[in-house]
């Protein structure tokens, strides 16, 4: 269960082949090396995930703000639901808050693990129990399903930080955290994403199967199950089960991913790319189990681990591992040492001298 690097000694995936290319990155344009990226697109079947520096932004004004209400009403209220979560921890039994970080560890791995790591950039492969299993996952952290979560994410390395990404942080912290998330989408970001192949994503009968099944799946696994468990198993009250288990842990989950949109596209060092927006962001890796390497990770979205440090700070890459070691995952993507080095050399801030 060896783990897959590109190197320059690779023949069909070889990454270290480097050409110039005129990068758009927000308004300001910049010359800088890039991978080779066909030659490594060829061993995932993919490319959708790779920045398309030949997209233009449309001249004029902006289109207006299309507010959602019914999404504002309801993540209000759920944010006003988790503060009375909070309120409610000193009353919790132990085995509530244990309960309710294993919902968050779970659900959490069902997004980075699952539609992230895997079915977004296909940096691993996973057998049908483990796609299962996360896909369960997904449906307990609640965050679109699948299916839209992977075009919304494609759309989003392919366009990062122009109109086209759907949480572009050029449009500032509270929209790239939540904002995005309460307008209606640009229409850039609807007309790319309708471009996308997506037909690795439609001939996943697991993924086609909760997206058919979605809303049930979400009520049974997001909110009834981490509530009823407590209630049912250690005689915890229902108003604690509810509010600490789903509703608490549901929304600290929401806001640890959405600091990876915000956060790890503003704050921290860029010691791949310098001429990108994207950030090394520790905190954010603690809270979205390894997901805040954002530099790395934009500058090499094919590896599976989204850093180049393995498990530091990154409890989703020891998962992958682990699901390896037991034969549930294979096919690891690696981007090999040498070629990070030679990154860092030719585009970083510099910041990896000082470690």
């Amino acid at each position: 269960c060896l783990a897959k690097e590109f190197s320059s000694t690779s023949s069909a995936t070889t990454v270290d082949t480097v050409i110039s290319r005129a990068t758009r990155n927000g308004d300001a344009i910049t010359k800088k090396d890039l991978l080779n990226h066909e030659d490594l697109a060829g061993d995932r079947g993919m490319i959708d995930d790779i920045f398309d520096e030949t997209y233009k932004e449309k001249e004029g004004p902006k289109p207006p703000f299309r507010y959602v209400w019914r999404n504002i009403i309801l993540m209000s209220l759920l944010h006003l639901g988790a503060i009375f979560g909070l309120m409610l921890i000193p009353s919790a039994k132990i085995q509530t808050l244990a309960w309710a970080l294993l919902c968050f560890v779970v659900s959490a791995l069902g997004i980075t693990a699952g539609s992230h790591r895997l079915w977004s950039h296909r940096s691993y492969k996973a057998t049908l129990p483990l796609r299962i299993f996360l896909t369960i996952a997904n449906s307990v952290a609640f965050q679109n399903d699948i299916y839209e979560w992977v075009r919304d994410h494609r759309v989003h390395h392919k366009f990062s930080e122009t109109d086209a990404d759907p949480h572009n942080a050029m449009r500032g912290f509270f929209f790239s955290h939540i904002g995005w998330l309460l307008v209606r989408k640009h229409p850039d970001v609807i007309e790319k994403g309708q471009k996308l192949d997506l037909s690795d994503i439609k001939a996943d009968k697991v993924v086609m199967f909760q997206r058919r099944f979605y809303k049930p799946s979400v009520v049974l696994l997001c909110f009834t199950l981490p509530t009823v468990v407590p209630w049912y198993f250690w005689d915890e009250s229902i108003i604690i089960s509810f509010f600490i288990p789903a509703i608490l842990r549901y929304t600290v989950g929401l806001n640890a991913t959405w600091l990876v949109n915000s956060a790890a596209h503003m704050f921290g060092n860029r010691p791949y790319d310098q001429n990108i927006n994207p950030r090394e962001n520790p905190l954010v890796s603690l809270g979205a189990l390894g997901e805040g390497f954002h530099n790395y990770h934009h500058t090499f979205p094919y590896d599976y681990s989204t850093s180049e440090f393995g498990w530091r700070f990154n409890l989703t890459t020891a998962f992958i591992d682990l699901m390896c070691l037991l034969g549930l995952a294979s096919d690891r993507k690696k981007v090999s040492k040498e070629v990070i080095l030679a990154r860092k050399l030719r585009t970083g801030d510099g910041s990896h001298k000082s470690g």
